[in-house]
């Protein structure tokens, strides 16, 4: 009986091909939205929670300014002091390491090549807390990071820009006034996704060559705290907080001029941001899907009246009403679920096309396309029964005097 339904509902389908298709607008739109916007979250969400990732999982990254920066045109936040690593390490509890970070920015020139890149100035204390393994080459030497030698660690881009495909350790590029050894390569981390800038674009040197060479002071404009995983990380975070307060004479109700930056806490409202918007989508999309199933509703009962008299002689020459219901509903769901193919189909070519401009990677979720295909089969049931039991339920002979 389900085939010949089937057969009958694409023939009837392929009668009315243009009204069939506008019938499944409502279906394609809701569909191809949902699951455009859903991947497209996911995708973003993947990307962040990646960036969010490359902070570290147990670190807290502490900057001078009240916010993510130094602030307006206020009096500039002081930098943080050597003296000030000494202390955190001493008297905050839970505290693994604190790495200090110098920053400048300069033009690194190797012969003809010339490439504008940041310099930062870490040492071992930087790798322990947030751990990046070598492609090349090796870490400074601590004779090397007391002495404030001119040597230096490259991401991969600055070996792009200055040596090409060429192994740059043990060579040497210029930097203002001074030439620097190189002695490592890290691993190359890529674009950053959905906006980020490039994560292999830095010189690291031992920080008092940067202060020596490029700022002219032993101070760090930012610091990167390695929280034990025993301790809980809002308590350290707070007494961190307490002990900078201090050192940086702050009196009660004067507002900090330091910030700290814990990255769990941005990855948790991340996730909470993600959740809320993919219900607001997923909340308009029902809503075309619901326009879309009242467009199914009314094309099938306007269906049932012009074909009444078809209904009569199919009942007259001994049809049962429930393979006419049968024939109804599935001319439905065949229309809900072609406008879902459709719609899953634009989807796809949707997020192939933006994913690129947003830099994120094309990604096919198989669990959402299921959810949406297996819905807007749903509609075709729900809203195609209505008219389905109304042509079940004509009388024979009524429907054979229909005109």
């Amino acid at each position: 009986m389900t085939g010949t339904s089937l057969v009958l509902a694409f023939r009837s389908l392929r009668r009315h091909k243009l009204r069939s298709f506008l019938t499944t607008i409502g279906i394609v739109i809701g569909v191809a939205a949902v699951v455009t916007m859903v991947t497209l979250g996911k995708s973003g969400s993947a990307a962040v929670q990646l960036q969010i990732s490359n902070l570290g999982t147990n670190v807290l990254h502490v900057h001078p300014g009240a916010g993510f920066g130094r602030g307006g045109g206020g009096q500039r936040p002081p930098d943080f002091r050597p003296q000030d690593i000494l202390a955190i390490e001493r008297q905050v509890a839970g505290v693994t390491a604190v790495a200090g970070q110098a920053q400048a920015r300069a033009t690194v020139i190797r012969g003809g090549n010339n490439w504008s890149t940041s310099i930062f100035g870490m040492n071992h204390a930087y790798f322990a807390v947030q751990p990046w393994p070598f492609e090349d080459g090796r870490m400074f030497t601590p004779a090397e990071e007391e002495g404030g030698k001119a040597v230096c660690i490259i991401g991969n881009t600055v070996r792009t820009k200055l040596f090409g495909d060429e192994s740059p350790v043990g060579q040497r590029f210029r930097t203002g006034s001074f030439s620097c050894e190189v002695v490592g390569l890290l691993i190359s981390k890529g674009q950053a996704g959905f906006g980020g800038g490039d994560q292999d674009d830095f010189v690291i040197m031992p920080p008092k060559t940067v202060g020596r060479r490029f700022r002219g002071d032993a101070n760090f404009q930012a610091m990167l705290v390695g929280v034990d995983p025993a301790f809980d990380r809002d308590r350290v975070s707070a007494s961190l907080s307490g002990l900078l307060r201090e050192r940086r004479n702050l009196v009660p109700g004067q507002d900090d001029n330091f910030n700290i930056l814990d990255p769990k806490q941005i990855s948790d409202a991340l996730a909470g941001t993600t959740t809320l918007l993919t219900a607001i989508v997923t909340a308009v999309a029902a809503i075309s899907l619901g326009v879309g199933g009242i467009g199914i509703m009314n094309i099938m009962l306007v269906s049932v009246a012009e074909r009444t008299r078809e209904i009569g002689i199919r009942l007259a020459i001994g049809a049962l009403a429930e393979e006419v219901q049968m024939q109804f509903l599935v001319e439905a769901v065949v229309l809900s679920c072609v406008g879902g193919l459709v719609g899953l189909v634009l989807a796809q070519i949707a997020v192939a096309v933006i994913a690129p401009f947003m830099t994120l990677g094309w990604t096919f979720e198989p669990m959402i396309n299921l959810t949406a295909f297996a819905v807007s089969a749903a509609i075709g049931v729900i809203f195609g029964y209505f008219p389905a039991r109304r042509a079940a339920a004509l009388n024979p002979i009524d429907a054979l005097r229909h005109e």
